[in-house]
């Protein structure tokens, strides 16, 4: 099979994926995407990374010259020095999303506080843990005492716990 009668597809795949990729990181960073944005933005961008290899071996002679010149180097180099400067954190810097804090500080709240929090009765709160397989020892305990230090354990039992609308 030649890679070259695939070109009327591949470069088209790589445009295709690259608008939608640059169209959806753009709302993204100003927050104005909404619906599924974000999940076409990561889900989708791996056609973008097939078809930009796909294009790669397509045009690999000219890729090749590229690796000989000075120029073309020095911007590769460039951008492969952001990417591994792009691991690092910054002296001060808080690595967690900005919703993380609040969350944290809700599961370590006492339970009554929580279950006002929810709009619930202490009691209704107790037997709504209790339904959820979280036996409550004592009323002062925290939905952090009860499920441990894991975040999304303990974001599922407070989206469990939350009133239906």
């Amino acid at each position: 099979m030649k890679i070259h009668s695939h070109r009327p597809w591949i470069t088209p795949l790589v445009m295709g994926a690259f608008l939608l990729s640059a169209v959806t990181g753009v709302l993204m960073f100003f927050h104005l995407d909404t619906g599924l944005n974000k999940v076409a933005h990561e889900w989708l961008s791996w056609a973008m990374v097939v078809g930009v290899a796909l294009h790669v071996v397509l045009n690999l002679p000219a890729f090749k010259r590229y690796l000989g010149q000075k120029t073309a180097l020095a911007v590769m180099g460039l951008f492969g020095l952001v990417l591994a400067l792009s691991f690092v954190s910054l002296p001060g810097s808080k690595t967690a999303p900005p919703y993380v804090a609040p969350l944290q500080a809700l599961a370590r709240a006492p339970l009554p506080v929580l279950a006002q929090v929810l709009g619930q009765s202490p009691e209704a709160l107790q037997a709504n843990l209790e339904k959820a397989g979280l036996p409550v020892d004592n009323p002062q305990q925290s939905l952090r005492d009860l499920v441990g230090p894991d975040l999304k354990a303990q974001v599922r039992t407070l989206n469990r716990l939350l009133p239906k609308p």
